[in-house]
């Protein structure tokens, strides 16, 4: 087994959520001209009949860019998230803010797909599936999510939202490096387990010819930076499928249990209620993320709905990765998930 980190974590992505929520300098405030600017770029992207995927230059942003570049560095080299506002969402429909996106998201990197659909902008919103479905992603249904990365190594990962819930559904953020110290405090034990190798489930969605599950560290350490990949318990649970040899065994699945207590501490998490035209950007390799339970507004087009994007970024920006992820990551190079029909039903077409 990898020998653990066993200094404490101080980068400023460490953080302690009680000490955020009052602050607001994680929420960065869309002005005036700067959405002029965005109206003047969407402007141009419809004169010419462009659709999704456009290019970063199709999309141009004289001034807004270089904001775009600082809450990039932000997320990649400080605290590691941040929060857009002040888009007025209301203004716009649905196909225009998907274009306004993914024009914003082309000047922070290359967008993936992020399912067998071949989504590159992708839709959070209940389909009416279950988690104990095995082809279902906790993403597909309106339950709670555990606190985890998402399912690959991408660099950022993107929310829009578009329409918000009736109820429920915020979203709560932890410091993965956070929960690592605390491990490394209160149980150097499962901190150990979690550096060696667990067994995921792909849920149907592994590339030609991979197996259908996958193997990794939930922790991995490279050029003194650390890494987590901590999913939600079901995609461990699930792995038992193609075999008891992939089963948690009993000191993983405590650790897996003991990282979501926790993450489940208020006095470690960052809650936030999403407004409409919200923005939120995430490092997926140092920050977890979950979701309450929702209940929608009834009637069609009032659905909780928030547009994804999993994004890519270039060397110079990201965050070094253990050589026990380059695997993981090589799926990421080569565009994401790979489409496949059975995945995509009549109404969820590929954008």
């Amino acid at each position: 087994m990898v020998t653990p980190n066993r200094r404490r974590i101080e980068e400023r992505a460490a953080w302690i959520g009680p000490r955020l929520q009052q602050q607001t300098d994680w929420i960065y405030r869309l002005n005036d001209a700067q959405i002029t600017e965005i109206d003047a770029a969407l402007a141009l992207v419809k004169h010419a009949g462009l659709k999704i995927p456009f290019t970063a230059a199709q999309f141009p942003l004289p001034t807004v860019a270089s904001v775009l570049a600082d809450i990039r560095d932000e997320v990649e080299n400080g605290r590691g998230f941040m929060l857009m506002r002040g888009f007025p969402r209301a203004r716009y429909s649905d196909a225009d803010c998907e274009l306004v996106y993914w024009g914003l998201g082309m000047h922070l990197g290359k967008p993936v797909s992020q399912n067998a659909r071949g989504h590159l902008l992708g839709h959070v919103r209940d389909e009416g599936g279950s988690i104990s479905d095995s082809n279902t992603r906790a993403y597909q249904t309106n339950m709670r999510m555990d606190f985890h990365t998402d399912m690959l190594p991408v660099d950022l990962l993107g929310l829009f939202c578009l329409r918000t819930a009736k109820s429920g559904g915020a979203s709560k953020l932890v410091s993965a490096l956070t929960v690592h110290n605390i491990l490394l405090d209160e149980r150097p034990d499962l901190l150990a387990e979690l550096y060696g190798t667990f067994h995921l489930d792909w849920r149907g969605e592994e590339p030609a010819g991979a197996a259908p599950w996958f193997s990794l560290p939930m922790f991995s350490e490279e050029q003194g930076r650390i890494t987590t990949r901590i999913c939600s318990l079901p995609y461990y649970d699930s792995a038992v499928r193609f075999g008891e040899q992939y089963k948690p065994t009993a000191i993983q699945r405590e650790a897996l249990v003991c990282v979501q207590e926790i993450a489940n501490r208020p006095e470690f998490m960052l809650s936030m209620s999403f407004e409409e035209g919200d923005m939120q950007l995430i490092n997926n390799h140092i920050m977890l993320h979950a979701r309450e339970a929702y209940v929608d507004f009834e009637g069609p087009g009032r659905e909780r709905h928030l547009l994804r994007m999993w994004i890519a970024v270039d060397d110079a920006h990201r965050r070094p990765l253990a050589p026990s992820l380059a695997d993981r990551y090589r799926v990421v190079q080569n565009g994401g998930i790979p489409y496949n029909a059975a995945h995509t039903p009549a109404h969820a077409a590929a954008n």
